[in-house]
């Protein structure tokens, strides 16, 4: 009898609280993302009576179970939330898109320069190159802007195109890109030639899962990329397909929804690949959750030789030297290196475009696993990160600042490329 007095007290407290706030409080719900006023927090309550009353109150964006739900709030609810010692309410951090923006950006062009882009000659190692191949039976969810899944280059590769973003559902059908990234993100994984008048990705067979989690101005809410890399994991699981969760976004903080979803991916069986970041050439600067330990972090290198091999480019987010040289990766480590500057791929207009970033390198890494798993799908995931760290153990990269022989902040292990024998 005792227990169901305190939770009445904590219901009752809950609901004094709700009161204190101006009318119309209930209003959030539905419509909170329209509001510029309004601010997206994650709610913590003490019990679970009073997280019900919160949650009929303002709606529910996301449920995380212990962590709390995610709402949309006005600045002054926040306050009074805040006041309340029996809540821990939080502000959702924000993610961005990971395009270094003062970097190369062509203009858009009808028909590629080249089928085959420097990333792609120099991650198959053969400047010959006219066409690629692999990926089969291995899903890429490309977590970004969206993806113009009309593209000539991609149409035939997209499986799911979901949008994370909109208030109306968790998870809705659709995912159009107004900003082009995330559809150039896709085109380094999987472009699949268009029939001959295209350009290439990495592993053109391989299915694309589209995932809207940023808007078209290329921000997004943490909740909302923690879902979209959760419901991936369980699409993978579900259906028993390997998958490879590629994120080309990025923070300075550290979200712990999203580290919670990747270690609660990796468990699942998929494999996390995400940008570095563009805060360099300063040590410590990696964004997250390319910093994460359950995540492959990934750097960007430029078309340019320098001590034998391709140069770290000097906007490329680098690692913590504390942990260099020891060849295990630990939070706010580098993990290998990929192209990431001037990279040609596909556009949200059915066209192509050059542009350059952490952005850019990281879906060269997604491709490559895709061909590895595709290669050996009885692998689990670790055993195919493994098999990118042997690869870019044995190709070292030197160039660039604070790069060196062995595991280095700049490049970490190196720069890990396609073999004979990858499907």
């Amino acid at each position: 009898m005792k227990g169901k007095k305190l939770l009445a007290g904590v219901v009752l407290s809950a609901t004094l609280v709700l009161a204190a706030f101006s009318g119309g409080a209930g209003a959030v719900g539905k419509e909170a993302g329209k509001n510029a006023d309004k601010v997206r927090v994650l709610i913590q309550a003490n019990d679970l009576g009073a997280r019900s009353v919160f949650a009929q109150k303002f709606g529910k964006r996301h449920d995380f179970g212990e962590r709390g739900f995610t709402t949309e709030v006005t600045k002054e609810q926040l306050k009074a939330l805040q006041a309340d010692p029996s809540m821990k309410v939080s502000l959702v951090e924000t993610l961005t898109i990971a395009e270094y923006e003062k970097g190369e950006r062509s203009e858009v062009m009808a028909i590629p320069s080249d089928p085959t882009p420097w990333g792609i000659e120099a991650i198959y190692q053969d400047p010959g190159i006219t066409s690629t191949s692999g990926g089969a039976g291995i899903r890429v969810a490309v977590l970004d802007t969206g993806v113009y899944t009309s593209h000539p280059d991609l149409s035939a590769n997209v499986e799911q195109c979901y949008n994370f973003t909109s208030w109306s559902s968790p998870v809705i059908s659709g995912c159009a890109d107004g900003h082009g990234h995330g559809t150039h993100v896709a085109g380094s994984v999987l472009a699949n030639g268009g029939g001959g008048s295209g350009i290439y990705g990495v592993a053109p067979e391989a299915k694309l899962w589209a995932y809207k989690v940023l808007s078209d101005s290329g921000s997004g809410y943490a909740d909302d990329i923690a879902y979209a890399i959760r419901y991936a994991a369980d699409q993978g699981q579900s259906r028993g397909v390997n998958v490879v969760i590629s994120m080309s976004l990025g923070s300075s903080t550290k979200s712990t929804l999203i580290a919670d979803a990747v270690s609660y991916a990796n468990q699942r069986g998929a494999l996390v690949v995400a940008a570095a970041g563009n805060s360099g050439p300063n040590p410590n600067t990696i964004n997250y959750p390319g910093g994460l330990q359950d995540a492959v972090g990934v750097a960007a290198l430029e078309n340019v030789q320098q001590n034998g091999t391709y140069s770290v480019v000097y906007f490329s987010s680098r690692g913590n030297p504390a942990t260099a040289g020891d060849y295990v990766i630990q939070e706010r480590d580098v993990e290998v290196a990929a192209p990431g500057t001037a990279i040609e791929s596909t556009w949200n207009n059915g066209g192509y475009r050059s542009i350059s970033g952490t952005s850019m390198a990281t879906p060269h890494i997604s491709g490559l696993a895709a061909k590895i798993w595709a290669t050996h799908p009885s692998w689990s995931n670790n055993q195919v990160r493994a098999e990118l760290q042997q690869r870019a153990t044995a190709n070292d990269i030197r160039g660039g600042q604070s790069a060196g022989a062995g595991d280095d902040i700049a490049s970490g292990f190196g720069f890990p490329t396609v073999q004979a024998g990858d499907q």
